[in-house]
């Protein structure tokens, strides 16, 4: 390996990574990827990969869809990663949003099937929620936090909050709640100094307190998935500090249906402990993108197709 697993951390990404195709390479090329989709076909009793590699775009960008395709592309790219390199661990694991399940199941605090099944439900809850208080999220560009919480405070109404959501990178802050209440903020961001205020294609308010409605049935998935202690240490959406104990897992993982991704302090916490190269485990390369922007210094690898994996060597 071209670098020391006691400075590498895997990270693996959350929703909005997606794109159809995806893991298609890794299972022509390697059988432990292609039985990993097999596996996810059958858990789910569809031809889920086939979503994944033939689309439509509109049917992978279902929430229902979406969140387990990231994990499953995740966990291939990771069992091949594990099987060509057995002895090799990394020092921690971070996962964005949705991508704290897949470090879970990298750190076999979570079996696959288990995992999987958790992330459907939680695609299936997050549409629910999203039917019944339909919502809206937008990317706030070069505002810093403080300053858009007292934007956020002030475009809520009683029955319309807006709150900070993502806190991706120095530059990109993402906002959510009421469709109302982010156009509010959004246009408050502005004359609060906010370079754009992009909205987002969504129509799901994630980490905002319009996902209260099915906070406990999210509370009874995560407590019925068998979640045991990590192997490796997980750095908390919520918490952001090392985790390890079912308990903490278990708690975080149901708080950030209503929390902020405190990205950038995971980061930090990261860069602190001496982690300086960051692997993102799946689809795509943002979470390496917002990693440059917070630790300017960090290096950063995709593994999610072929060539990635011989890039690592």
């Amino acid at each position: 390996m071209k670098f020391d697993s006691k400075t590498t951390a895997f990270v693996f990404p959350g929703q909005g990574s997606q794109a159809v195709g995806m893991g298609r390479e890794l299972a022509a090329q390697y059988s432990i990827a292609k039985q990993t989709f097999e596996e996810a076909d059958s858990i789910l009793h569809v031809p889920f990969s086939k979503t994944m590699w033939d689309g439509p775009d509109t049917e992978l960008n279902d929430t229902i869809n979406t969140q387990p395709a990231l994990f499953v592309h995740s966990m291939a790219a990771f069992r091949v990663f594990s099987h060509l390199h057995p002895d090799w661990k990394p020092a921690a694991l971070a996962g964005h949003s949705l991508g704290e399940l897949s470090a879970l199941a990298a750190a076999e605090a979570l079996s696959f099937e288990s995992g999987l099944r958790l992330v459907r439900r939680r695609g299936e809850l997050m549409k629910k929620a999203g039917e019944m208080n339909p919502g809206g999220m937008a990317a706030i560009l070069n505002l810093d936090i403080p300053a858009l919480e007292k934007v956020c405070a002030e475009a809520s109404r009683e029955g319309e909050p807006v709150q900070v959501a993502n806190d991706n990178s120095s530059g990109q802050v993402v906002i959510s709640g009421a469709k109302a209440a982010v156009e509010r903020a959004m246009a408050g961001a502005k004359a609060a100094g906010a370079k754009r205020a992009i909205p987002l294609a969504v129509s799901i308010a994630a980490h905002s307190k319009l996902m209260a409605s099915i906070q406990e049935e999210w509370d009874e998935a995560v407590n019925a998935a068998g979640v045991k202690d990590a192997k490796i240490q997980i750095i908390g959406n919520v918490s952001v500090k090392a985790m390890r104990s079912a308990a903490d897992l278990c708690a975080d993982i149901q708080s950030q249906m209503q929390s902020r991704v405190r990205w950038v302090e995971t980061i930090q916490l990261l860069s602190g402990q001496g982690i300086a190269n960051f692997v993102e485990v799946g689809t795509g390369n943002v979470l390496i993108g917002l990693i440059r922007r917070i630790a300017p210094s960090a290096v950063g690898f995709p593994l999610g197709n072929p060539p990635d994996l011989a890039a690592l060597e």
